[in-house]
């Protein structure tokens, strides 16, 4: 996959949709065994690339891992509205989450609390204009957490959520509509 070659092209997409893992891989031994295969660094071009697409209009939609993506660039928590933590963030073993929305959004609009099956990421990082719309809870820690949040950087405009781990989380009719109605959002489609 050429990541780099693709971000060179944003300009001529009206949405980039990020649902990846790409990251440096060096938070654990666990991961030695995929580090040839798997490891990446985002060049200083493909973050040029990437910051210059949202900030300058661009809409993008983060998906899951995302937020651990581009573990190496200061830069990727400014564009997404947050990040993953290495020192702070970790998530539960899969299982069934109460999801709640938690602000007046377009996305969550007539979106009541539900479950599905999925990992609640704890203490994410975010930037302090991200705006969350939606936590989550798990029994195994007995703690909400924000997983979803809106956020413009410059003229962009950024949606990330937490959840999607699977086909299974992301056919859940209403993360469904949140992720339809996210599109619209970052698209500038909406009323909001």
């Amino acid at each position: 996959m050429d990541i780099e070659g693709a971000f060179k092209n944003l300009e001529d997409y009206d949405l980039l949709t990020i649902n990846a893992l790409r990251w440096r891989m060096l938070n654990h031994e666990k991961y030695l065994p995929y580090i040839d295969e798997w490891a990446f660094s985002l060049s200083g071009d493909g973050r040029k690339y990437l910051d210059n697409y949202i900030k300058n209009g661009g809409s993008m939609i983060a998906l899951h891992t995302s937020s651990i993506c581009f573990d190496d660039w200061d830069g990727w928590s400014k564009v997404l509205g947050g990040k993953w933590n290495w020192d702070r963030t970790f998530h539960p073993p899969l299982g069934p989450i109460k999801v709640m929305p938690i602000a007046n959004h377009f996305v969550t609009d007539n979106i009541q609390s539900f479950t599905l099956n999925d990992e609640v990421y704890h203490n994410l990082e975010l930037e302090p204009e991200s705006k969350p719309f939606l936590i989550g809870y798990t029994e195994e820690t007995k703690e909400e957490h924000i997983i979803a949040w809106s956020y413009e950087y410059q003229q962009g405009r950024v949606i990330y959520n937490a959840l999607g781990h699977d086909s299974n989380s992301l056919e859940n009719e209403e993360l469904s509509k949140i992720i339809k109605r996210s599109v619209l959002w970052v698209s500038g489609d909406s009323d909001a």
